[in-house]
């Protein structure tokens, strides 16, 4: 973990999503503020921790942070403002529902949403800031719960395994089954499913 010089500040939030990729569920965010006094040992990008260790840390996120909270936008949402905005809006419902108001937040990524207070976007920033990296964890956990539960609903399409992301199987099975409600109608793979693209 690099340490990160925060602009005079010391209530940073840090803020990131999971989900942009996929072609089934929500795009789910994530903004924690940490406690200083508090050090959670081991904050690392979610994608670069076992499923094992994310779950240890979600946990311990959830119990020592100063203030977290889950934003996100549905299917519909994706569908009618496209992934980016919808990714936007979904950071700021995360911001806005934070108990503690932060002096700074920190966004992954290259851009930042619009928000009522000041925030910098960090590229690469789950791997380097703390803050963020306590984001990537609960968002992803989150998100890949929901694939979990969606996976006992549809078990033909195989959500647990690819949690909605287009592997060949989920193209294999959205071709063969069709897609769910839960699916985002604007992504090219589920149009074709859906008869929308020659």
């Amino acid at each position: 973990m690099i340490e990160f010089i925060y602009p005079h500040s010391h209530l940073v939030a840090g803020v990131d999503e999971v989900g942009r990729g996929p072609l089934v569920g929500a795009v789910v965010t994530a903004a924690v503020i940490l406690d200083p006094a508090r050090p959670i040992k081991g904050l690392a990008d979610s994608k670069a921790l076992s499923e094992k260790r994310r779950l240890a840390l979600f946990d311990e996120i959830v119990e020592k942070a100063l203030s977290w909270n889950l934003g996100r936008a549905e299917p519909q949402e994706i569908d009618q403002l496209n992934i980016l905005h919808a990714t936007m809006l979904a950071m700021q419902r995360a911001v806005a529902g934070l108990s503690v108001v932060p002096e700074y937040v920190l966004i992954d990524g290259n851009r930042c949403p619009s928000l009522p207070v000041p925030s910098m976007a960090v590229v690469k920033g789950d791997s380097r800031v703390a803050e963020i990296s306590a984001a990537s964890i609960l968002a992803k956990v989150t998100r890949d719960r929901e694939m979990v539960e969606l996976d006992t609903r549809f078990p033909q399409y195989g959500f647990a395994q690819h949690k909605g992301y287009p592997t060949a199987l989920h193209l294999e099975r959205l071709a063969e089954h069709g897609a769910t409600e839960h699916h985002r109608r604007s992504f090219a793979p589920v149009k074709r499913s859906l008869g929308l693209l020659s």
